[in-house]
């Protein structure tokens, strides 16, 4: 198999051949952020608004972005290959500097990573997930590279054999490891609402759009931690996850062990939404 093409700082070369310096910032201190952007039919999905949350997420450390939203695009049309699922991953850190310093190095360009993964297939029975408490920092609608606290985190879920873990804090339940959260609570669809606490999540807003385009009652408010218990439905949201039901939570059954109807309704919006895309539309 030969190596997928990946684009690093104004090159398209093989990925085995992409090198960054170990003075590149990224790698000492996490100095960087992410973006994660689904394709499906070749074609970007909601590409304005992950390139928005991209300036959000450099701003917060206080970068600009190297290329323009039309830039952007030319460069992901040249990493796309073929019309199945799958997904760009960009990466932008602060360069690497002459030197190790915790401050900002000046005039060092930026590293620019950008390469294109196929989407796993969803698991549509739904998964099992746990809680925990979220120990990360108080940042957390940044996009971050520094993701060590959401691994360690995520990788106690993989330990149970659970697919993710719900983060608890202060007594209220904020979002998954990797991913956004829903509950269906006496037949409400509830989310937390967007703040430094979560991540804004591209897919969960979209779930919100289509809720409330579609009479599907819907709050973005706090979750209580004991409201996990009695939800009838609990999900979780990705770009490459899309809507993912958990059917067991901290080894109990989540309403009757299986996808709920609320989900069912909303999975159907969100595919006849991406199908959309996939016609041109």
């Amino acid at each position: 198999m030969t190596d997928p093409i990946v684009y690093l700082n104004g090159q398209f070369l093989p990925l085995g051949e992409a090198k960054v310096s170990v003075l590149d910032r990224g790698f000492l201190f996490g100095d960087g952020v992410y973006e994660v952007i689904p394709v499906y039919g070749g074609k970007p999905f909601r590409l304005a608004e992950h390139l928005q949350r991209l300036d959000n997420s450099l701003a917060g450390i206080r970068m600009t972005s190297p290329l323009t939203a039309e830039q952007w695009s030319d460069l992901f049309d040249r990493l796309i290959r073929g019309d199945h699922d799958q997904s760009i991953y960009l990466q932008i850190t602060r360069g690497a500097a002459p030197k190790r310093d915790h401050a900002f190095p000046k005039e060092t360009p930026p590293t620019v990573f950008a390469m294109c993964n196929p989407i796993a297939p969803i698991p549509a029975s739904g998964v099992r997930a746990i809680t925990v408490q979220d120990i990360r920092w108080d940042w957390c609608h940044i996009k971050a590279v520094t993701l060590l606290a959401n691994v360690l985190l995520r990788q106690q879920a993989v330990e149970q054999g659970c697919a993710e873990a719900i983060l608890v804090r202060d007594g209220q339940a904020i979002e998954g490891a990797a991913s956004n959260l829903f509950v269906v609570v006496d037949g409400i669809l509830v989310t937390p609402p967007k703040g430094n606490r979560i991540l804004p999540g591209i897919t969960r807003d979209l779930v919100v759009e289509l809720a409330q385009a579609n009479a599907v009652p819907c709050q973005e408010r706090d979750i209580a931690a004991e409201e996990l218990s009695r939800a009838a439905e609990v999900w979780v949201t990705s770009s490459t996850r899309e809507i993912l039901p958990i059917v067991e939570l901290d080894g109990r059954t989540v309403g009757n062990g299986s996808p709920g109807p609320v989900w069912a309704r909303m999975n159907r919006l969100y595919q006849e939404f991406k199908e959309t895309l996939r016609r041109g539309g």
